[in-house]
C-alpha cells in the first residue's frame, strides 16, 4: 500500500479495500480506461481528490479521484499495454526480432486469448506501422502456428488461445480436441491436427485414441446432424490420410454408411452446405454406399446441392464416364421445367463442353420460366445469380437464339420483353443481343427500341398484399436494415467483416425489391374479375379441359399476381395462361400442368366465368 494512502487508513478516514484500490493509482503506475486507452499515472492530489494521467493519446488528462476509481482499471508494470506506453521503441524492436513472442506477450496480458480483429487494433499504427502490418501479420501468424504456441483461427473474428505451456504440441492438440464442446469444435480441432501431424511423430498413440470418439460423436450427430457428421468423419479421413501411422477400424462408421441412412433430399440439404472438399469427399463416397445405383442416385441429388455440388458431380460423373447419365437428366428436366438456378447456371457456362448435347432451344424457355416463378414467389429472390448471368455473359444470348427456329427465336424475344423480372434498361441491353444475332426479332421493338409497358390485370386482394409488403419495407425493413449496416460497421475491418456484408446484400435486395414494387403497383389494374368474356378463354374464367385420356380437368386464369398451382389458378402471364387465352371451346392445346409441370395435350371442353 502507499505510505501516503497507508496513513489515511490508519487514521480511520477510509477503509483499507478502498485504500488497497487507491493504491493502484498511485503515481507510477498504470491502469486503462475504456475509451482512452492504457495510461500511465503522472501525479496525484489526495486532499483535492484529483490526479492526472498520461493516456497513450491523451496526455495531462486531469480526473476526479472517485471517477477514475470506477472507470479505470490497474495493469501490472509489466503488461504489454503498459510496455506500450514505457518502453514502445523496444515492442518495435521486438516486432521485428521475435514476432512470436510478442504475440505471446501480447496474449498474456489479455488473459490468454484475443481475436485478429482486437490483436491489430493493438498493434497497428502503435506497434507496427499501419502500411506494413498485413504483410507483418501474415509472416507472423505462420510463425506463431509453426511455433504451435498458440491455436491460430483461420478467421479474424475467432480468438487466438494461448497454448498451456507444459503441453507437448501433440499434447496441446489432442486438448483442443478434447475440450470442443459440439461437433464444429471437434471438427475445427482435427483440421488443426491433419495440418499439424507432424507433432505426433513422436507420439502416434495419442492420435489412435481419438478415432473412438470421433467415431461415436458422428454416429451420436447423425440422427439430427447429418451434414454435422459427415463433416466430422471426412476430417477424420483426412488426419489418417495425413499420417503414416493410423489405420480406420474395420467397424468405424465411413461416409458411405452416412449415405445410406439418409434421404436424398435430406442428403442433398445438408451436402450443399459444406466446403467445397468435404463435398468431394461425399460424392466421392457415392459408389461404396449405393453400388451399381450410385449414378442414378447422384444424378438425382445434382439440382439440390448449390453451385459448388453441381460442379463436383459433374466432375466426377465426366471422370467416371458416366456423364451421358447426367445429359439425359437434364434434358429430361428441361422439357419438364423442372430445373434449378444453379444446374441450369452449369449448363449455361458448360455450352461448349459437357453440356453441349443439353443446350438446346428449350434452356432459353426453362430460365425464363424460372425466373418469372421466382419473380412471382414471396420471399427473397433464388435466381439472382441466374439473371445476372444473363447480362454478365455477353454471348450467352447469342448462343441461345442461334439454336432457336425463327419462330422460336421470335416467342422467345417476345417473352423477354413481357418478363416482369427485368427493368427497361436491362431488357434494352439483352434485346440489343438478341437483336444482333437473330435481327428478325427486331420486328418486335420499335421506337428506338422503347416499349410501353401494358397495365397489369390483378385481385385486389392481391394488389393489397403488395401494397403491404411495399409499406412494410418503407417503414420497417429499410429503416432497419439502415441501423444493422451501421452497428456491423462499427464491428471494424469490412473486409472480414461477416455482419456488414450480409446486411449490405439484405440492403440490395431491400432496394430492388422496393423498386419492383413501386413500377409493379403502378402498373396494376385492381379487378373483381365480374362480367368476363367466357367465349373464349379469358382473364377471369374457368376452363374445363380433357386430357388426350379423356380425363377432366380445370384450371381458373386469374391476375398478374395470383397463382397458385395446388388450387389450380394461374396468371395469365404464365406459360399456362399465355398458351390457354384466347382459345375457344373444340380447340386442342399444349399446357404444362401447374403442379406437375409436365407437358401434355389436352381440348377445351367448356369456359365459364370466374365467379369469386
Amino acid at each position: 500500500m502507499h505510505p501516503e494512502v497507508a496513513k489515511l487508513v490508519d487514521a480511520g478516514r477510509i477503509p483499507k479495500a478502498v485504500g488497497e484500490r487507491l493504491s493502484q493509482l498511485a503515481p507510477g503506475n498504470f491502469c486503462i480506461h475504456k475509451s482512452f486507452g492504457a495510461g500511465k499515472v503522472k501525479d496525484w492530489d489526495l486532499p483535492a481528490k484529483r490526479l492526472v494521467i498520461d493516456f497513450e493519446n491523451s496526455t495531462n488528462q486531469e480526473m476526479d479521484l472517485q471517477f477514475a476509481i470506477k472507470k479505470t482499471e490497474w495493469v501490472p508494470a509489466d503488461d504489454f499495454r503498459a510496455k506500450k506506453i514505457e518502453e514502445l521503441e523496444e515492442l518495435r524492436e521486438r516486432s521485428k526480432s521475435d514476432p512470436v513472442e510478442l504475440i505471446v506477450h501480447l496474449l498474456q496480458s489479455h488473459g490468454g486469448s484475443m481475436t485478429g480483429d482486437a490483436l491489430e487494433k493493438e498493434l497497428c499504427g502503435a506497434v507496427i506501422p499501419e502500411a506494413g502490418f498485413k504483410k507483418w501479420w501474415d509472416s507472423a501468424r505462420k510463425a506463431l502456428r509453426e511455433s504451435r504456441k498458440a491455436v491460430v483461427p483461420q478467421k479474424r473474428t475467432e480468438a487466438i488461445i494461448l497454448r498451456d505451456a507444459s503441453q507437448s504440441p501433440a499434447e496441446a492438440l489432442l486438448a483442443d480436441f478434447e475440450a470442443a464442446r459440439d461437433i464444429k469444435g471437434m471438427i475445427k480441432a482435427l483440421e488443426a491436427i491433419a495440418s499439424d501431424i507432424s507433432a505426433f511423430d513422436q507420439d502416434p498413440e495419442a492420435l489412435k485414441r481419438l478415432l473412438g470418439d470421433i467415431d461415436e460423436g458422428a454416429k451420436k450427430a447423425a440422427r439430427v446432424q447429418l451434414g454435422q457428421a459427415m463433416q466430422l468423419v471426412a476430417a477424420r479421413d483426412e488426419v489418417i490420410g495425413s499420417s503414416k501411422t493410423l489405420e480406420l477400424d474395420s467397424a468405424a462408421v465411413r461416409l458411405a454408411d452416412l449415405l445410406q441412412t439418409a434421404e436424398p433430399v435430406k442428403l442433398a440439404e445438408e451436402a450443399s452446405g459444406l466446403p467445397s472438399a468435404r463435398q468431394r469427399a461425399v460424392y466421392d463416397a457415392f459408389p461404396e454406399a449405393f453400388g451399381d445405383a450410385w449414378v442414378d442416385k447422384m444424378v438425382h441429388v445434382f439440382d439440390r446441392v448449390g453451385a459448388r455440388g453441381v460442379t463436383e458431380i459433374a466432375r466426377i460423373l465426366s471422370d467416371r464416364g458416366a456423364l451421358p447419365a447426367l445429359v439425359e437428366h437434364l434434358c429430361s428436366a428441361i422439357a419438364r421445367r423442372d430445373l434449378g438456378a444453379d444446374a441450369l447456371i452449369w449448363v449455361c457456362r458448360e455450352r461448349d463442353g459437357a453440356a453441349a448435347e443439353v443446350f438446346t432451344s428449350d434452356v432459353g424457355a426453362a430460365i425464363l420460366n424460372l425466373l418469372e416463378n421466382d419473380h412471382l414467389s414471396d420471399g427473397p429472390r433464388k435466381t439472382n445469380r441466374l439473371q445476372s448471368l444473363l447480362g454478365d455473359d455477353k454471348t450467352l444470348l447469342a448462343d441461345l437464339v442461334k439454336a432457336m427456329d425463327p419462330n422460336e427465336a421470335r416467342n422467345f424475344a417476345r417473352r423477354m420483353l413481357d418478363c416482369p423480372v427485368f427493368g427497361d434498361l436491362e431488357k434494352k441491353s439483352l434485346m440489343a443481343r438478341v437483336i444482333k444475332a437473330r435481327p428478325e426479332t427486331g420486328e418486335l421493338v420499335s421506337g428506338g427500341g422503347q416499349r410501353r409497358e401494358e397495365a397489369l390485370l390483378v385481385s385486389w386482394e392481391s394488389l393489397e398484399k403488395k401494397k403491404a409488403e411495399l409499406d412494410e419495407l418503407v417503414r420497417v425493413r429499410i429503416p432497419q436494415n439502415t441501423k444493422d449496416i451501421s452497428i456491423a460497421r462499427s464491428y471494424g475491418d469490412l473486409r472480414e467483416n461477416f455482419e456488414y456484408k450480409s446486411a449490405k446484400d439484405l440492403q440490395r435486395y431491400l432496394g430492388h425489391r422496393k423498386n419492383e414494387l413501386e413500377r409493379d403497383i403502378g402498373r396494376a389494374r385492381g379487378t373483381d374479375f365480374k362480367g368476363a368474356d367466357a367465349s373464349a378463354v379469358n382473364i377471369g374464367t374457368i376452363v374445363t379441359l380433357h386430357d388426350s385420356n379423356g380425363t377432366p380437368g380445370e384450371i381458373t386464369v386469374l391476375g398478374a399476381w395470383d397463382s397458385d398451382p395446388e388450387k389450380k389458378l394461374v396468371s395469365y402471364l404464365s406459360e399456362v395462361g399465355k398458351a390457354l387465352v384466347g382459345r375457344k371451346p373444340g380447340e386442342t392445346v399444349e399446357v404444362r400442368d401447374p403442379l406437375t409441370e409436365e407437358l401434355r395435350t389436352h381440348t377445351i371442353q367448356d369456359i365459364r366465368p370466374y365467379n369469386p
